[in-house]
């Protein structure tokens, strides 16, 4: 059968095998009837007598592969009697079976949605069973088919609470993933007074027994069943299994405090031992952490720097956890993560020293202090033979100047005297353009008339680009000489001599230099911006609100911004977003907080009259 020979003729002689004593025997023909049940239902049900005998063997084991094969024959016809085997399950001896029929339950339910009441009794049952792994298959159950029932949850929840340490791993992953709806439903959003300082959590208070522990964090305000699961959870930080460490991480930063999601960085970090293709989607968790909290993974700086062997996806989130941390970092840490980029920033991996610009963009525009060496970084790569990485320095070196233009007179200048060796177009264009936003200052000194003037003796050679940033800083230049005249212009001058006086100044004759350059261009864009500008210089009051505006100063967000609020674990964090565009389903985002005064009775959680005050801040049992 596993060969994809055709094995479906054989069907009638191979479930006559069903009552064979031999356990092994029993075990291939349960295995071959769920796989061809679909195909022959009238010959499957022939069979289903004899595995309800099976239901009662003395025989654990065989009692929980019989339940385990008459959920798995997806007939519709016989849901009733899968809904019985499941009840008998339910209430049997051996926790072995009673684990069977909770995994059960789900089969039942999509084979037939209508037994979902009878079901979701036995699913009441099972989620107070004594034994941690019969609970935690009724969790993964319970969150199939009715997640909104929470009702249920209300008197197992501290039971369940205690059980998780001992759950394998998948019970532990549908465990936290229910606890994190639960406790958004259930208790109000922690409110913490901001001039309170986390405390640095030591080993000796690590399961919370230090004497004035909870007191020390501020924990007293927290609600003692949201603290106990926030306490229970925390052994599972050291769990071999990423996904339970991402999921512990999620609860603490959805319900948990900041002191709480400090505990879960170290754990985190760690992850990035693993396999290349675990650290890539830990990456993605781990920036959407340092989003919220920055300051806790600066003493992590080492563990981002680049290596030979990471893939382009880990160096890009790589340099961007650096950039995060940056302006929280002490200046040693500062200098470490500016030489790493400028190392890299000089590379031969073209799409490396890319993403290791725009860092430095980033870096320079979080961190005042660092604007000048980051500057001087970026300056050196605009005589790059690659242009699209000198066009990216000047986009970057542009967001920098317009933050602080009157500092930055001199740094146009020089980029002027580098429009020679500037070859790339859009490099070229940059230039100019700024340029052109200095042109008014220091009045006539100014040397945009003069870049102008050199620029239009090859204009036709320029490209398009650099030409409507030449045609701009015409029109800028232009309006500035007109701007002057009129602030000059004194009440003895005549109408007569002002005209003629502009038509025969040097600026005057450049503009109309210009205007005839660009009436026999062959961009018909060029012709109509020149005819727009001409009728808008007419009127140099409306021109000068037009081309004279100040530009607000871009600000360069981290690439993940658009992943905020996406749970973390989920698939859509990694796609930012693309789920309908990959065709992925099914995600769902946490309930809002229940308001204060609206939540559930605490006492629907004393289900032996004891409360959880006295066991939140209690190391949690184990076995």
């Amino acid at each position: 059968m596993y060969r994809s020979h055709q094995t479906l003729p054989f069907f009638s002689s191979v479930v006559k095998n069903v009552a064979s004593p031999n356990i092994e025997i029993k075990k291939l023909v349960y295995i071959y009837l769920i796989h061809h049940a679909e195909h022959e239902p009238d010959l499957a049900l022939l069979s289903i007598n004899t595995i309800q005998k099976s239901l009662s063997d003395t025989n654990p084991q065989v009692r929980a592969l019989a339940l385990k094969t008459m959920s798995g024959i997806r007939v519709p016809v016989i849901s009733q009697i899968v809904s019985l085997a499941i009840k008998k399950g339910v209430v049997d001896m051996s926790p072995y079976v009673r684990k069977a029929a909770a995994l059960a339950i789900p089969k039942c339910y999509r084979l037939d949605p209508s037994q979902s009441p009878q079901l979701i009794d036995y699913l009441a049952t099972l989620l107070g069973d004594k034994q941690y792994y019969v609970a935690g298959a009724a969790v993964a159950a319970f969150l199939e088919i009715c997640p909104e029932r929470i009702d249920l949850i209300h008197k197992h929840y501290r039971g369940l609470v205690r059980k998780i340490v001992d759950m394998d791993e998948w019970s532990q992953l549908a465990m936290l993933r229910l606890m994190t709806y639960y406790a958004r439903r259930c208790f109000p959003r922690i409110i913490q007074a901001p001039d309170k300082a986390p405390k640095e959590t030591g080993i000796d208070d690590f399961y919370g027994e230090s004497a004035g522990s909870g007191q020390g964090r501020g924990q007293a305000s927290l609600n003692p069943d949201l603290l106990l699961l926030l306490n229970s959870i925390r052994p599972l930080l050291q769990s071999r299994n990423s996904g339970v460490v991402i999921a512990v991480t999620r609860c603490y930063v959805d319900v948990g405090t900041p002191e709480y999601v400090k505990l879960a960085v170290g754990p985190l970090i760690a992850l990035l031992r693993g396999a290349q293709d675990t650290q890539q989607v830990v990456l993605y968790n781990i920036v959407s952490v340092c989003l919220l909290r920055p300051t806790d993974f600066v003493k992590y700086a080492s563990h981002f720097l680049v290596k030979a062997t990471d893939s382009a996806q880990m160096w890009e989130l790589k340099l961007e956890v650096l950039t995060v941390i940056f302006p929280h970092s002490p200046m040693h840490v500062k200098s470490l993560i500016l030489k790493e980029l400028e190392h890299f920033s000089q590379g031969s991996n073209k799409a490396l020293v890319r993403e290791a610009v725009r860092a430095i963009g980033r870096c320079a525009q979080s961190d005042a202090a660092t604007a000048p060496r980051c500057l001087k970084l970026l300056l050196g790569q605009i005589t790059s033979l690659d242009g699209t990485l000198a066009a990216e320095s000047l986009t970057v070196i542009r967001h920098l100047i317009q933050q602080d233009a009157e500092g930055h007179a001199g740094t146009v200048v020089r980029l002027a005297k580098n429009l020679d060796s500037a070859t790339d177009p859009q490099a070229r264009a940059t230039i100019i353009w700024l340029v052109g936003e200095f042109s008014g200052l220091n009045g006539e000194d100014n040397i945009a008339p003069d870049v102008l003037r050199i620029l239009l003796k090859e204009f036709p050679n320029e490209s398009e680009p650099a030409k409507r940033q030449i045609l701009l800083l015409a029109a800028k230049v232009y309006l500035h000489h007109l701007n002057r005249r009129s602030e000059t212009e004194t009440q003895k001058e005549t109408e007569e001599d002002a005209p003629q006086e502009a038509e025969t100044h040097p600026i005057a004759r450049l503009w109309e230099y210009v205007l005839l350059l660009v009436r026999y261009d062959t961009s018909f864009d060029l012709r109509d911006r020149a005819r727009m500008y001409r009728s808008l210089l007419g009127v140099p009051q409306l021109a000068t609100l037009m081309l004279l505006a100040p530009k607000p100063a871009p600000q360069a967000l981290s690439p993940s911004e658009s992943r905020k609020g996406f749970l973390l674990g989920s698939a859509t964090l990694v796609l930012a977003g693309g789920g309908g565009v990959h065709g992925l389903r099914g995600y769902e985002t946490l309930p809002d907080w229940v308001e204060a005064g609206k939540e559930p009775d605490p006492k629907l959680r004393d289900q032996d009259g004891s409360s959880a005050s006295s066991r939140a801040l209690r190391r949690p049992a184990r076995g």
